[in-house]
């Protein structure tokens, strides 16, 4: 016999979502049926008598703050391996190169100007 999947269907097991979350408050008892599960969230507080599966006001109370990650990151900087990279050189001045036909226009200018 194979195993049947279904979607969006019924979810299996009994774990609290609010056990994770920054705004659940429980308290246990000896006996498995002795559990108090209050929402302690700053518009309302409210008892939650079933298993929560899902919560939009979810915040995992494991999960770092942005001040903790920036307290516990590593700044890492660029490093540049060389200065050049060999077979290419960088050019410092810039000068005409000159055409076998510019030569002489240049040089007809010049007889005319004189």
């Amino acid at each position: 016999m194979s195993k049947v999947n279904v979607k969006n269907g019924t979810p299996v097991g009994s774990e609290h979502l609010c056990k994770r979350c920054s705004w659940g408050q429980f308290v246990t008892g000896y006996r498995e049926s002795d559990l108090l599960v209050i929402c302690m969230r700053p518009d309302l507080s409210f008892r939650v008598p079933f298993p929560v599966y899902e919560c939009n006001e979810f915040s995992d109370r494991y999960k770092p703050t942005w001040e903790e990650m920036k307290k516990f990151a590593i700044e890492v900087e660029p490093l540049r391996v060389s200065a050049k990279t060999k077979g290419f050189a960088t050019v410092t001045t810039i000068e005409p190169v000159r055409v076998d036909g510019d030569e002489d226009e240049d040089e007809a200018a010049r007889r005319d100007d004189a």
